[in-house]
């Protein structure tokens, strides 16, 4: 008996006020740009030529407003999904570098350690995040055999995914990236003799090409 293949196009967010002016969001939320809307009406329009069941998105704001614009071209509902969400970055959210160097200099050099466990004041740990993650993922997989779901979040759910595939260490240091409205393929099925997550492609950007606001 052959195994339905699922398919989750991951999409990050458009750029945002706060991603241009490189402070940290989390839970906390900003615009998109006239950049991000222009990032994403240029996914739409290539979403709109490719046949999905489902649009799903995490329940920020950044995200909603990215599905919304996608949901025009494609005619999709909006489901959301809390378990989407950004790292809760606590007190450093609104905050750039250099900031959190000078105001929070102990979370910083806690922070970049990469040590999983370690819970942001006011936010989360890496694991608290990924575990919220990856059970989005396993729940999906169990709910939703054979679907193809376009699933709108953020840049640590991304890297929480890629992790998972690839079987790599909380804390090791993340090593891809997915930019601003990028699209990522992930399909779980028979692959090289067992049931597996594989990625597709990572962080595509081909639909970018012209998008100016």
């Amino acid at each position: 008996m052959s195994l339905p293949e699922t398919t989750l196009m991951l999409i990050r967010h458009g750029e945002t006020e706060w991603n241009r002016d490189r402070r940290f969001q989390g839970h906390g939320d900003s615009p998109l740009t006239a950049k991000g809307q222009a990032q994403t009406d240029a996914l739409g329009k290539r979403l709109a030529a490719v046949p999905f069941d489902r649009l799903v998105s995490s329940d920020m704001g950044r995200t909603q407003a990215t599905a919304t614009i996608i949901a025009g071209h494609t005619g999709h509902a909006i489901q959301t999904d809390p378990r989407l969400r950004e790292r809760h970055y606590g007190v450093l959210e609104g905050l750039n570098i250099q900031e959190i160097r000078r105001d929070h200099a102990a979370v910083y050099a806690q922070l970049i350690t990469e040590d999983p466990d370690f819970t942001i004041p006011g936010g989360q740990s890496h694991r608290q995040h990924y575990r919220a993650g990856i059970d989005f993922l396993e729940s999906w997989l169990d709910a939703h055999p054979g679907q193809t779901a376009a699933v709108v979040s953020h840049g640590g759910f991304l890297d929480n995914v890629f992790r998972y595939i690839a079987g790599l260490k909380l804390g090791a240091p993340r090593c891809v990236l997915a930019g601003n409205s990028s699209l990522s393929i992930i399909v779980h099925g028979q692959f090289y003799g067992s049931a597996r997550w594989i990625i597709r492609s990572w962080g595509d950007e081909g639909h970018l090409a012209g998008a100016t606001p």
